[in-house]
């Protein structure tokens, strides 16, 4: 099984990585096996040049190396193409290359991509990826919503994902209905029990309490945190820094805390 992470998306620099890493290391304890999830966004348009409204929170396609340069974190490049461009395997490959040699997974914020485009992306790469498929409201739809519809499509990915993530939030922050998300985190597991699974959607650090119900039955969850980690909750602002230190604690304290509980 993957070693699961608790996650901070909207990294722009190192420093940033330095002091949530000293933050993580402070408040977990011996035996709480995760690792700390350092997600950097990038989408279709930042890596091809195009303008785009992401272009001021994103950062520079050519700095993204410099910010996986610690090996004691999970270094996660999360890939946003909502539009479903040609190519796909194009773009990717692309885009793991500026992941440079940190680079230990790419996350799919994409609707159902083909996973031979995938797979021969991450071939190309010559690296030895985790790839991680965002299942989001669209793709939730698509699956008409149905626990036993998104297990079948997921079987197209065999071999190709190493976790997928639930998330109706997109980084949006809207708040999760953990307990909606247990019949497909449940129908996932049974279907590929060695398949990673991930919440994300509105946790922050006065709402990380939300993903508990998921937690209960999953204790190898990971979770992920974004739009919540700045004041305004507007993802075109930079991450409040002191937020995400605290959501990093509330998060270890919740997974201590409901470890104690099943033991």
């Amino acid at each position: 099984m993957n070693v699961p992470y608790i996650g901070i998306t909207d990294f722009t620099n190192f420093d940033q990585v330095k002091r949530m890493l000293s933050v993580f290391k402070k408040h977990s304890q011996r035996g709480l096996n995760r690792k700390l999830h350092v997600g950097v966004m990038m989408s279709y348009k930042t890596l091809h040049g195009i303008e785009t409204q992401f272009s001021k929170v994103f950062p520079p396609k050519e700095t993204i190396a410099s910010i996986f340069a610690s090996d004691e974190t999970y270094n996660c490049l999360h890939y946003a193409d909502y539009r479903g461009h040609p190519e796909l395997w194009k773009s990717l490959l692309h885009a793991i290359q500026y992941g440079g040699m940190g680079i230990d997974a790419l996350q799919l914020d994409i609707t159902w991509p083909d996973p031979g485009e995938v797979a021969n992306a991450v071939h190309a790469s010559r690296k030895n990826l985790e790839v991680i498929l965002q299942v989001g409201n669209k793709a939730f739809e698509e699956a008409g919503d149905d626990p036993d519809a998104v297990v079948e499509r997921l079987r197209d990915y065999e071999g190709v994902i190493c976790r997928v993530l639930l998330d109706r939030s997109a980084g949006r922050g809207i708040g999760m209905d953990a307990v909606g998300l247990i019949p497909y985190a449940r129908a996932i597991r049974n279907a590929f029990p060695d398949l990673g699974i991930v919440a994300a959607g509105g946790l922050g650090p006065e709402s990380v309490d939300l993903v508990r119900p998921l937690v209960l039955e999953f204790l190898d969850l990971s979770i992920d945190a974004q739009g919540k980690l700045r004041p305004s909750g507007d993802i075109l602002d930079p991450v409040d820094w002191n937020f995400a230190e605290r959501y990093l604690i509330r998060a270890l304290d919740m997974f201590r805390l409901v470890t104690k509980i099943m033991h």
